[in-house]
């Protein structure tokens, strides 16, 4: 009997539980994760957009999401992250309260998930969620305030959890929140500068 490949709470819950130093490389952590880096990723860094948060967060988060993106339209099969960022550390304690709040969420989904709908969850198709993590990590640069990162920090890890779950409906449904997101941020932006035009 071939060994149960594990759930995407299972690997954040052993990331975040590991014993080790205090602080996590990203370097380390892309290692460790092999090829299932770019959804546990695009997972780790859409959460935090989806939690209150201190700002600038959201940018960091941004950048992050674009570089991982942006190989992923290149077709790579592992991450490759630049010396000043794989350096980078975070602390396991951070991780940790991140994991624990988005864990329900993510146990939810995954009673639904399974591998299916292969082709939308390929090598090839990984090219366009590629091309729209890309367009959301850009998006996350925004000054947006208020909800402006929660309608795109939720299809982040939608499109995340498909990826790693190897799952295309799920990946279709990241899809279609990605258009409501962005729909709901331009909205947000465009009030915005409305008001910017009454005050000055």
């Amino acid at each position: 009997m071939e060994p149960r490949t594990p759930r995407t709470s299972e690997l954040l819950a052993a990331i975040a539980s590991a014993e080790g130093d205090e602080r996590i490389y990203f370097g380390d952590l892309t290692v460790a994760m092999r090829n299932r880096a770019f959804g546990i990723l695009f997972l780790l860094f859409g959460i935090p957009n989806c939690l209150p948060m201190p700002p600038g967060i959201p940018v960091i988060c941004g950048i992050i999401v674009a570089l991982i993106a942006a190989q992923m339209v290149m077709g790579r099969d592992n991450l490759w992250l630049p010396q000043f960022l794989a350096k980078r550390s975070f602390a396991r304690k951070d991780l940790q309260r991140i994991v624990t709040k988005a864990e329900p969420w993510i146990q939810w989904v995954e009673r639904f998930a399974k591998p299916r709908l292969s082709v939308f969850a390929d090598a090839r198709s990984r090219r366009i969620v590629g091309i729209v993590g890309l367009i959301l990590g850009l998006a996350l640069l925004l000054p947006i305030p208020i909800i402006g990162n929660i309608p795109l920090g939720i299809p982040i890890c939608i499109l995340g959890l498909g990826l790693v779950e190897r799952d295309g409906a799920v990946i279709l449904a990241g899809y279609i929140a990605t258009s409501l997101g962005l729909l709901i941020t331009a909205g947000l932006g465009y009030l915005i500068f409305q008001g910017a035009l009454a005050i000055f």
